[in-house]
């Protein structure tokens, strides 16, 4: 449907990546402390002094119990460099760690197109009323960047999306963008709303998108850019151009150019903008296979092999979906696990990447030039249902749910950015709620606990299963729930690792048939010189295989998706992000 989307091809950029990264600038090996850490932590100089970053990294170690009356600099700079790492995790806004229960829960999409999307065919409020009617509390438009979006759609969008709000004023509705990452894939920019969203979002566009500066390349000066623009969002949220500014990356294996230095680069040079990727891609209906009436692709459209753009570290599996999810997320000890280990939250989430959707019955609006308007006319009815689309409606089947003190946009941006979040398909679950406890002390999804060495950790985890059918009229049934823990052995010595042998799958309980509220509870042990990390992962059962790091990693992880033959409302999945407890100093 356009090539914007590449459904399923690899990119025409080279994408050579070897060992040897010394001389491309952007390594953070935390030897140092660096000249912003180190303001921090002078407690002389008073908090109205600092920036907002600044200001929220202090109070992230104040919270922590890091930082204190008699703390030195040189507490921060550890053999593990778990300390560092974890003044790193502070949100922008000085709102510290998330160790205290979240008073609501809010469902969302970040990852949304419209006729604004060359590939594209909706009206801003198809998507939006779909999304609230499927039960989603927050929304991001994230059309394609393109030398019309950066011309004309930038622009024309923004008067949908008001109306939209306006329409349903219990949503909250974000302008993003689908962003081409210079050197690497695609991933979501959301802004928070207000006077100047439109005019930073076209600065970023015009200034930073790799297709509009011609920057698809695989060359150091293509990566420094892509570092260049998280710098702009998190310059333009300092200068108060806008109240605030987040980036995930989108469907980070798909064609395995996303190589592990440059994720590492983009957490690296601002964590509280750079904040995650897709857990699970949309396109989920791509999998059904033509025997259902679906269109008999791949599952996310994850549908490759590598080719010259690729990192030539990555294993042939990585180019398919598990379960319906990336594999750099699907794989306990994986790459996803590698950066946790290094004492750094990173989070994820689910969507639609909704473009066109199966079984809908609309078609573009005849006449349509996108070239010369930068938007298709209004869909209209096509009198047939499109089984040959790969897409869900915004809700549909994938949902990204996000803890916050209340509901407001400022409120679903700081549980992303805290990592307060959890993610499932097809509805399977009611709610969740995860927490660790020690002592007196407690933390929430994306928390931080600090304790002395020697005391024990208890996670405590109450899930409510699904009790009404979802949107493909059935009851889905949780059968397990695994508990996947690991140890923060800090920073890496090359940022092209991908796999952290300490992580692995420490319980699995069978909670097959059970339709109450479930308790459960797990001793994570003692804390030790280093620390660990603990999440969560669940199904309904119906597919599983041992884990790519073998059945002691994890005997029952997800499948890896046929081509052709995935259906993925018989695979349905829960994940959350991390937990931290580390040593005190």
């Amino acid at each position: 449907m356009g090539h914007d989307h590449d459904h399923g091809h690899t990119h025409e950029h080279g994408h050579h990546h070897d060992h040897d990264h010394s001389g491309h600038g952007h390594h953070h090996h935390h030897e140092e402390i660096s000249e912003s850490e180190a303001v921090v932590v002078d407690l002389g100089i008073p908090d109205k002094e600092l920036s907002p970053h600044q200001l929220g990294r202090r109070g992230f170690l104040r919270a922590a119990g890091v930082l204190g009356a008699g703390a030195a600099t040189a507490s921060l700079v550890t053999a593990s460099g778990v300390a560092t790492a974890a003044a790193e995790e502070a949100d922008s806004s000085g709102r510290g760690t998330n160790n205290k229960a979240p008073k609501v829960w809010l469902a969302g999409d970040h990852h949304i197109h419209t006729r604004y999307s060359s590939d594209g065919m909706y009206l801003v409020e198809d998507q939006v009323q779909h999304g609230v009617a499927y039960g989603l509390d927050w929304m991001v438009i994230t059309d394609h960047g393109s030398e019309q979006h950066v011309r004309i759609g930038v622009e024309n969008v923004n008067p949908e999306i008001q109306a939209s709000r306006k329409r349903h004023p219990n949503a909250f509705i974000f302008q993003g963008l689908e962003w081409n990452i210079p050197a690497a894939e695609h991933g979501t920019v959301i802004v928070h709303p207000g006077q100047h969203e439109v005019s930073v979002m076209r600065r970023f566009e015009e200034g930073f998108d790799g297709r509009v500066r011609s920057a698809t390349g695989n060359t150091p000066a293509n990566e420094a850019l892509a570092r260049d623009g998280i710098m702009f969002l998190s310059d333009s949220v300092k200068r108060k151009q806008i109240d605030d500014a987040l980036f995930l990356a989108n469907h980070p294996a798909r064609n395995g150019i996303d190589s592990p230095h440059e994720v590492r680069g983009w957490r690296d040079t601002d964590p509280s903008i750079a904040v995650g990727w897709e857990g699970a891609p949309g396109h989920q209906a791509a999998g059904i296979s033509t025997t259902q009436l679906g269109p008999g692709s791949a599952r996310g459209y994850y549908g490759n092999a590598p080719g010259a753009n690729s990192f030539a570290g990555y294993p042939l599996e990585s180019y398919r979906t598990w379960g319906g999810f990336d594999f750099y997320t699907a794989t306990v000890g994986g790459l996803w696990d590698s950066m946790l280990a290094e004492g750094k939250h990173w989070g994820i989430s689910a969507n639609s990447d909704s473009h066109s959707n199966y079984l809908d019955t609309a078609q573009r609006g005849a006449g349509s030039d996108f070239n010369a308007k930068g938007f298709y006319n209004a869909p209209e009815y096509s009198g047939s249902p499109n089984t040959s689309a790969g897409d869900y409606w915004p809700g549909f089947y994938s949902r990204t749910v996000v803890g916050a003190n209340k509901a407001s946009y400022a409120n679903v941006m700081t549980g992303l950015r805290n990592h307060c979040v959890w993610v499932d398909h097809g509805r399977l679950l009611e709610s969740l709620d995860v927490r660790v406890r020690l002592n007196n002390q407690e933390a929430h999804l994306g928390g931080v606990l600090t304790a002395r060495r020697g005391q024990r950790a208890q996670l405590v985890v109450r899930i409510v299963p699904a009790q009404f059918p979802n949107w493909a009229t059935f009851v889905p049934k949780l059968a397990k729930v695994d508990v996947i823990q690991g140890r923060v052995t800090g920073p890496v010595s090359d940022a092209d690792t991908l796999h952290t042998p300490e992580t692995k799958v420490v319980q699995t309980w069978d909670v097959t048939g059970r339709t109450d509220v479930i308790e459960l509870t797990y001793d994570l042990g003692e804390v030790g010189d280093t620390g660990f990390y603990v999440r969560l992962r669940g199904s309904d059962g119906k597919r599983t295989q041992a884990g790519f790091y073998g059945s002691s990693v994890d005997a029952t992880g997800p499948a890896i998706d046929v081509v052709g033959d995935a259906n993925p409302w018989q695979d349905l999945w829960f994940y959350t992000n991390a937990i931290f407890v580390l040593p005190r100093r």
